[in-house]
């Protein structure tokens, strides 16, 4: 039997004559960029967000680099942000001339450590960047109690928990804002490049409007120096047909990652933990092994695809080694990381192949 990590084409097929209509609408109209597809799409993500506004963009990076632009984070401004995590969150910081400050996660929730946030804060901190990782909501309470003692601001990296809940409340509506990834393998996706900012704040809304179309408020009436980073109509158009089923989608997840979890409950492994005030959308489904690179190499064998998200903590990348990081400084990370390991998580994965993922994985962890 083989196992995709993702099957975006199962996807495609279950929802292809109103997918095919509404590209084809996007077509006929030539409205590729801009237009009331993009502002439909936009309007429906703010409601199901939870958010007064959206304002979508290129990419999940740039949302996170233009929604801390709109916030007012300055070059120098330091900006807290997991140590495990994809490196856009980081590089989104940088790129704008602050500076990325790294905490630990959580063991086995793999989220952001409030205590270490606190420990990292200094006079330049100005920002936190929880990110709520594989899918499971961030600690909130915890985050937003230290940003409130310090007086720092919040921006939610939400790219793998599109309609996760923290105590009830969606995720991306704690804090001054948030970013989104429509990256074609995640949860809510298109098909190419997409992104999308939320917010409350009417003025950090106009701002990442503006920013993303060339600092403009009106055409040719340029208010700031902004730049290129638009969501494209056909894009909007996909996400819009899918934010339809985006529901469904997410209990299928959930009952995969359910039945992953009573399968292997007694195999010694570590797997993961959803609180019971979270509700986790699963993007990925990640357990610790020993012998992971073994592990892989016998699953892919069987025809199981699988991941490693992420093989290195970022504060011991290379881009990264300037700050000269040590593996105490962030032992959870540190300890995971050769680990992790990324089994097969799609709604339309059936009960069958988890049942052959969990007995292969079974047989050939304890070989």
């Amino acid at each position: 039997m083989k196992i995709p990590f993702v099957d975006l084409k199962s996807q495609y097929l279950s929802i292809k004559n109103e997918m095919d209509s509404a590209i084809q609408e996007v077509i006929s109209h030539t409205a590729f960029v801009g237009g009331q597809t993009v502002k439909s799409f936009e309007d429906a993500f703010a409601g199901y967000s939870g958010a007064a506004y959206a304002v979508g963009c290129a990419n999940g990076t740039d949302a996170i680099e233009i929604a801390l632009k709109a916030m007012g984070i300055k070059p120098g401004d330091e900006v807290i942000v997991p140590a495990c995590t994809w490196i856009s969150t980081a590089e989104s910081v940088s790129a704008i001339g602050a500076i990325p400050v790294f905490a630990d996660v959580l063991p086995g929730l793999y989220t952001i450590d409030p205590e270490d946030i606190g420990r990292k804060v200094t006079s330049e901190t100005r920002a936190i960047i929880p990110v709520h990782l594989y899918g499971l909501p961030a600690e909130m309470d915890e985050i937003m109690d230290v940003a409130d003692k310090h007086g720092l601001m919040v921006m939610e990296d939400c790219a793998q928990a599109h309609g996760a809940t923290y105590k009830g409340k969606k995720v991306g509506t704690f804090g001054k804002a948030a970013s989104f990834s429509f990256y074609p393998g995640k949860n809510l996706g298109a098909y190419g490049d997409g992104g999308a900012m939320i917010t409350d704040d009417e003025r950090i809304a106009e701002t990442m409007s503006m920013i993303c179309d060339h600092g403009q408020k009106g055409k040719h009436n340029h208010l700031i120096e902004g730049r290129n980073s638009r969501l494209d109509g056909i894009q909007a158009a996909v996400l819009k047909v899918k934010l339809n089923h985006i529901e469904k989608w997410t209990d299928a997840r959930n009952g995969n990652a359910r039945y992953y979890n009573e399968k292997l409950a007694d195999t010694g492994l570590l797997i993961p933990v959803i609180p019971d005030y979270s509700r986790h959308v699963f993007h990925l489904y990640v357990v610790q092994v020993e012998n992971r690179e073994q592990i892989m190499k016998l699953l892919g064998e069987k025809g199981i695809a699988t991941g490693i998200h992420y093989p290195t903590p970022l504060p011991y990348l290379k881009a990264y080694e300037k700050l000269g990081h040590q593996p105490g400084d962030f032992p959870v990370s540190y300890r995971q990381k050769d680990k992790i390991l990324s089994l097969p998580m799609f709604p339309e994965l059936t009960r069958e192949q988890i049942d052959y993922v969990c007995e292969s994985l079974m047989g050939v962890a304890v070989s």
